[in-house]
C-alpha cells in the first residue's frame, strides 16, 4: 500500500512540475554599463517583460489567444505579437531571464535580445519543439514597443567586419531584417509589402531537369532564375501565406566558408552610396506544406532609416541534387547590381 501510494504521488508530482514548466511565470533580469544610472526604468522594463512573457506561458498551457490587456505593449508590439500567435505559438522555457539591455539615444529606446523560447504548433510535430530567440525593444517610458523573433549573433559581426563599424547602425540594419523574418512568420502581408520598394525587383531560383543534347538518357540539374515585380510577389506571396496553416522562417548567417571573392559573408555597404546595403543570409523556410533552405540577398536602402526599403531580393537553392551551392556573386552581391 505504501509503494502504491509513494507512486502515485510521484505520478501528480510530475504531472504537476511539466504543467508549471510550461505555465510558469518568468522573472526578468536586465543589466545595463554601470554609467546608466536610470534604475526605475530598468525595474519598469523588467516588469512589463516579466508579465507579458508570462501571459504568453499562460495561453499556451490553456491553448488559447493571448489576453494583453493592461500589458505595457503600444498599438504596433500589440498587434505584431497578436499575429504571430496567430500563426505560431511558443513559450518561455526558463524561470528567470537575465539579459543585457541596450540604452539607445541617450535613453530614447532600449533593447533586450536573446530572448529564449520554445516553438510549439499545435497537432503538426514538424517544427514543435524548435528552439528559437526573441528581441523586445522599449520606448522611454519602458513599454514594448515590438516583439520579434531573432537572427543568429553571428550576423552582428558580419557587420563589423564589412564596413558597419557604427553599432547603432547595425543594431538598426539587424533589426529590420529580424522585423522582416518575423514578417513572413505573421503572415504581415501589409508590412512586407510596405518595406519593398515600388520598383523591387525579386529573383528567385528553381532547379529543373534538363536533357544534355549529348546523352538523350541522362538528365542534369541546374538552377533556373525567374524575375517578378514587386506586385506579382507580393500576389504570389498572399497565395503561399493562405495554403499554409503556419510558416516558421529563419535567417541565418551564410557559414565563413562561403567562398565569395572580395565580398563579405554577411553584410556589406555599399562605396558608391553609404546608404545602401547589401545582406546575404541563409534562409530556412518551413511550413505547413512545403520546405527549402537556401540563400538570400537583400539590397536595403536606408536613406531614410525610420522608413528603409529594400530594391532588391533574390533567391537561389543551398543545394542542387546532392550537392551544396555556393552563393552565386551574380546575384548576391552589391558589385551585382553596379553598388
Amino acid at each position: 500500500m505504501k509503494q502504491l501510494f509513494l507512486f502515485i504521488t510521484i505520478l501528480v508530482l510530475n504531472g504537476f512540475l511539466s504543467e508549471k514548466a510550461c505555465a510558469q511565470e518568468v522573472s526578468v533580469i536586465l543589466t545595463t554599463d554601470e554609467s546608466f544610472s536610470n534604475r526605475a526604468i530598468i525595474d519598469k522594463m523588467q516588469r512589463n517583460l516579466s508579465q507579458v512573457l508570462t501571459e504568453i506561458n499562460r495561453a499556451q498551457k490553456e491553448n488559447r489567444l493571448l489576453n494583453t490587456v493592461g500589458l505595457a505593449l503600444d498599438d504596433f508590439a500589440d498587434r505584431s505579437l497578436h499575429m504571430l500567435w496567430a500563426n505560431i505559438h511558443f513559450y518561455c522555457d526558463d524561470e528567470e531571464v537575465v539579459e543585457r539591455c541596450w540604452v539607445f539615444g541617450d535613453g530614447e529606446e532600449y533593447m533586450v535580445s536573446h530572448i529564449p523560447l520554445i516553438i510549439q504548433m499545435e497537432g503538426d510535430e514538424f517544427g514543435n519543439g524548435t528552439y528559437q530567440e526573441a528581441v523586445v525593444d522599449f520606448d522611454r517610458q519602458g513599454r514594448i514597443k515590438d516583439f520579434r523573433f531573432s537572427l543568429d549573433a553571428q550576423l552582428g559581426e558580419s557587420m563589423e567586419h564589412c564596413g558597419v563599424a557604427e553599432v547603432e547602425k547595425r543594431m538598426k540594419i539587424r533589426a529590420y531584417c529580424e522585423r522582416l523574418q518575423t514578417a513572413y512568420n505573421q503572415k504581415d502581408i501589409d508590412f512586407i509589402n510596405q518595406i519593398f520598394s515600388d520598383d523591387a525587383l525579386i529573383i528567385t531560383g528553381t532547379v529543373v531537369s534538363v536533357k544534355p543534347m549529348e546523352d538523350r538518357y541522362a538528365n542534369k540539374l541546374k538552377v533556373v532564375y525567374k524575375k517578378q515585380n514587386k506586385e506579382q510577389y507580393i500576389a504570389n506571396l498572399k497565395k503561399a501565406f493562405l495554403r499554409n496553416k503556419w510558416i516558421d522562417v529563419k535567417l541565418s548567417d551564410i557559414e565563413e566558408n562561403g567562398n565569395l571573392p572580395n565580398a563579405c559573408a554577411g553584410v556589406t555597404r555599399s562605396k558608391i552610396n553609404p546608404n545602401m546595403f547589401g545582406v546575404r543570409l541563409r534562409q530556412e523556410w518551413r511550413s505547413s506544406n512545403y520546405s527549402d533552405v537556401g540563400y538570400l540577398f537583400l539590397l536595403w536602402d536606408f536613406t531614410d532609416e525610420d522608413k528603409p526599403v529594400i530594391h532588391v531580393r533574390t533567391w537561389q537553392p543551398e543545394f542542387v541534387g546532392n550537392v551544396r551551392q555556393e552563393p552565386d556573386v551574380n546575384i548576391s552581391t552589391l558589385g551585382a547590381f553596379d553598388l
